[in-house]
């Protein structure tokens, strides 16, 4: 359940800047012909920025939005301990199928003004 607007939290600098960059990589991924299924898909283990459809296969979307490539960019702050944690959310959205379809983990990495699409990123 959501809470109504009123009772909702100012969102921060950070939470705005986050939100603008997935709303990119979903104009972008569904120029390249992906459908999204969900957005900002939370369960206790962790949260999927994206979900998305392409062809048969289910892809699960981590954005990473940073203001420069310092301290290695935005594909470098994919951690293992978010990648455990996408893998554990993947796992939750996947028991509403009776037969799993494949699927797998991109990341889309923005730094600054440059996107990068990086297709089976992470292996579970």
């Amino acid at each position: 359940m959501r809470l109504p607007t009123f009772l909702k939290r100012p969102r921060t600098a950070r939470q705005i800047a986050g939100q603008m960059g997935e709303d990119e990589a979903l104009c972008y991924l569904q120029q390249q012909g992906l459908v999204l299924i969900e957005r900002n898909f939370l369960c206790r283990g962790g949260e999927i920025d994206l979900v998305m459809q392409d062809g048969a296969a289910l892809v699960f979307v981590e954005v990473r939005k940073r203001a420069d490539k310092h301290h290695g960019g935005a594909a470098a702050s994919v951690t293992p301990a978010k990648q455990k944690r996408l893998i554990v959310a993947a796992h939750v959205f996947l028991q509403r199928y009776k037969v799993p379809p494949a699927c797998r983990f991109d990341v889309i990495a923005i730094d600054a003004t440059e996107m990068s699409w990086l297709k089976n990123a992470i292996e579970s």
